[in-house]
């Protein structure tokens, strides 16, 4: 099938007629651009948190330049990185990438950076900031500010940090709105696997009933050295040198984590505004590693499993605990960093698996939503 040359629908190679797209094929041929269809768009990029998630964002963006130029006319310039180490960085100008990614950084201009995060949009004339800083569970500031500053200077808002969805969701939504941009938050469930795009644009008009799955990696490690014969300890420093678990895994192994990715799905795709306070969570540092390995020799494993089941009141009875699975469960089968979810609709039940990602699986989530934002 090709192009047909007047029209640009395919057409048959074979008979020379029309032929009606289907959503697959005219999905593919679209996300091209056609020669002289539409200028190439240049924008300023600012990123908030430049740990492992905005480094390996900035090498993909590098990496994949040419391709969003030719095939969505996109070009970019960094004008912005931001972190507690570095202060808040702009230049307008461009900054180097080779150089950010080396840490070699520019003197300010005037001997000043700008003192604050609405000052460093404006510094760098940001059209679309990344929000990549660490999670604050229990308020989700400062993200929330750093979004809200993005929004009202005019600037699309990007994040992979969590706590800004749970916690401000709506009002953040609002405020994009307001002023005809867009907030997207790929990255903050199952790295950059497409959830939240998913529902909109290819599920409409679906009553989604609940969900069940594993959101945590870190754990989903855990207990499989566990079974191996390690304490919690050990298990928590092979996952620390795999570059799975954190320097503090607490949020990990009290189910914290999980809890906020479930809130996270429930108040975006179910519609229900449920507080971390309300979802029953148990973490997996009270498990005896001989119950792990006792339930391994009996055919079964232990799993921390996510949950979310609406209720018939309209309410969401939600919760994160371990969980004994038969071998005959698909969950129980899941080793190492990968993980799944399950979404259980009024019309089908849809499995989602995701294998092994790393971190450059969540720097292509805010990639793609810089995909999005551009083309929306």
């Amino acid at each position: 099938m090709l192009p047909h040359p007047r029209k640009g629908f395919p057409f048959s190679k074979s008979s020379g007629q029309n032929v009606r797209p289907t959503c697959a094929r005219w999905c593919i041929l679209s996300r091209y651009r056609e020669p002289g269809r539409s200028p190439i768009r240049k924008y300023n990029l600012a990123l908030i948190g430049f740990g492992n998630v905005g480094r390996e964002l900035v090498r993909l963006l590098t990496a994949k330049k040419g391709e969003l130029r030719e095939n969505y006319g996109i070009e970019w310039n960094l004008t912005g990185v931001a972190s507690r180490r570095i202060g808040w960085i702009a230049d307008p100008n461009g900054l180097d990438p080779s150089a950010a990614l080396a840490r070699r950084w520019p003197e300010a201009r005037g001997g000043k950076t700008p003192p604050n995060v609405r000052e460093w949009i404006a510094a760098s004339r940001a059209d679309v900031v990344f929000e990549a800083s660490s999670l604050n569970r229990q308020t989700g500031q400062p993200a929330i500010d750093h979004l809200k500053g993005a929004l009202e200077a005019g600037a699309h808002a990007i994040s992979a940090n969590k706590g800004p969805v749970v916690h401000a969701y709506h009002e953040l939504c609002a405020l994009a709105v307001k002023n005809g941009r867009k907030f997207f938050f790929e990255s903050t469930v199952m790295d950059g696997t497409p959830i939240f795009s998913m529902f909109p644009h290819c599920l409409p008009a679906v009553e989604l009933r609940g969900f069940r799955g594993i959101l945590n990696s870190t754990t989903n490690v855990v207990l499989t050295e566990m079974e191996k014969g390690l304490s919690l300890e050990q298990a928590v420093k092979k996952a620390q040198e795999i570059g799975v678990a954190e320097t503090d895994p607490s949020d990990d192994l009290d189910g914290w984590d999980a809890a906020v990715k479930v809130a996270a799905l429930t108040i975006v795709l179910m519609g229900v505004p449920i507080k971390l306070e309300e979802i029953e969570r148990v973490g997996i540092r009270a498990l005896p590693p001989e119950h792990v390995r006792a339930a391994r020799a009996a055919g079964m494993r232990y799993k921390l499993i996510c949950r979310a089941e609406r209720t018939s009141d309209g309410r969401v009875h939600a919760s994160v605990k371990p969980e004994q699975l038969p071998m005959s469960d698909p969950l129980a089968l899941l080793e190492g960093t990968t993980s799944a979810v399950r979404f259980d609709m009024d019309v089908f039940g849809l499995s989602i698996i995701e294998h092994k990602p790393g971190v450059i699986a969540t720097a292509y989530g805010l990639f793609a939503d810089f995909i999005r934002v551009t083309k929306s």
